[in-house]
């Protein structure tokens, strides 16, 4: 019971990294607000976890969705300890053919949203006296990538916005640790499209296998294992970190 006691809203809970963390608190005896903009497959999830997880509506770029998040997860469970931010989405493109509203929607979706995640969810977290807030960046958020250049930059930003919050919290005493993971590339629906095709006499899934030492992608629930560490309190002496999970793929 690693979470027991515990209440975590998990942005993006309905699939991938966030929906598999959702499993994982209540499995280790938290409650799980899962909030997602997929409101069928938020509620199936929030359902099949039964009385110890709730759903949210959740659009991440809207300040009031989050207002009301956080509302829920207080009102429903008595109180806020842990976030996990990872909603997101990725896009391919390049600095010359990537359009100024391309741009400004990835950015929006994973740095604005992380920032609105954080800044909403630290006074009720603060309330319920401290927790642990993990944001989803990425191994693209440590390195560059000429065929990913808006969300290298979205990811970048997650990476300096947790050190950020890190710091306010400790120095505020606020008792709210704030931690980055950068996974590599996880077999999610986020990275399903690129799965397909060839490059460079590859499949997709084998020419992204590639770029890993270990030889495969990475399993959702393998980043999940990760961000559980992180809202638990085993890693109370961790803030403003990194934490890679990405089979080798930065070494």
């Amino acid at each position: 019971m690693r979470l027991e006691n515990k209440v975590v809203l998990v942005s993006g809970g309905a699939s991938g990294i966030g929906a598999e963390t959702a499993r994982r608190v209540v499995r280790e005896g938290g409650k799980a607000v899962v909030a997602d903009r997929d409101e069928n497959k938020g509620r199936a999830l929030a359902e099949e976890l039964g009385e110890s997880a709730a759903f949210a509506p959740l659009d991440v770029v809207d300040e009031a969705a989050w207002q009301n998040a956080v509302a829920t997860a207080v009102e429903t469970y008595g109180g806020l300890h842990g976030l996990l931010n990872a909603a997101g989405i990725g896009v391919r493109n390049s600095i010359e053919d990537c359009s100024l509203e391309e741009y400004r929607r990835v950015n929006d979706i994973n740095s604005m949203g992380t920032f609105l995640g954080c800044k909403t969810a630290i006074p009720a977290m603060t309330k319920s006296g401290g927790g642990s807030i993990v944001n989803i960046s990425s191994v693209l958020g440590l390195r560059g990538a000429s065929y990913a250049m808006a969300y290298c930059a979205s990811k970048g930003a997650v990476r300096s916005l947790t050190k950020s919050v890190a710091m306010h919290c400790a120095q505020m005493k606020y008792g709210i640790r704030c931690n980055s993971v950068h996974p590599g590339y996880i077999d999610t629906p986020m990275i399903a499209p690129r799965l397909e095709g060839t490059i460079d006499n590859m499949t997709g899934r084998q020419w992204l296998e590639s770029l890993h030492p270990l030889g495969r992608l990475g399993r959702a629930e393998e980043v999940a294992d990760m961000v559980l560490f992180l809202l638990s309190d085993e890693s109370t002496f961790s803030t403003g970190s990194e934490f890679v999970c990405d089979g080798g793929l930065t070494a």
